[in-house]
């Protein structure tokens, strides 16, 4: 039985792009990039240009570039290749929400690393400032290890596309 199509309630999309950005932001992300790829995962195009984005969430271009640029750098956007356009064209790549978390656990692994030669900076962790920052790298590692764990999961666990 084929799925029933609903028609898209666009003020309810807004307001669901706005709220979940809000929602990121809140978390750190920063809130224009937050906008963007909520705004991306929200579109039924394969692809969309700076200038798509940028009417879709009413700013400038400008803004629009600089979120694309902090996107791309944590796998969640990419280019798009668009024969015959003078456009750059923005997509969200297969797998975005794990490849991110690849990147966030290369990043846990760098802290642990260098809270490692922190903790010998600071005398060890018979100092209280070593015990801390000896504390924050097994941290790390644990959540590191987890995370490993928890991606190996999901690529056993995700739907087959």
């Amino acid at each position: 039985m084929p799925e029933e199509q609903n028609p898209r309630d666009e003020p309810a999309v807004r307001d669901f792009v706005e709220h979940m950005a809000m929602t990121l932001a809140y978390w750190g992300v920063p809130r224009m990039p937050a906008r963007v790829l909520v705004a991306m995962m929200s579109a039924d195009e394969d692809s969309l240009t700076a200038a798509d984005l940028s009417e879709r969430l009413a700013v400038s271009p400008a803004a629009i570039s600089g979120a694309v640029r902090y996107l791309i750098q944590f796998g969640l956007l990419e280019r798009a290749p668009a024969p015959g356009s003078r456009r750059d064209h923005y997509r969200m790549p297969n797998g975005a929400w794990y490849e991110a978390s690849v990147t966030k656990g290369d990043m846990l692994r760098t802290l642990a690393d260098l809270a490692d030669g922190g903790v010998s900076a600071l005398g060890g962790t018979a100092t209280p400032a070593g015990a801390r920052v000896a504390d924050m790298r097994d941290f790390f590692r644990f959540v590191q290890g987890e995370l490993d764990g928890m991606l190996t999961r999901w690529r056993e666990a995700k739907p087959k596309a």
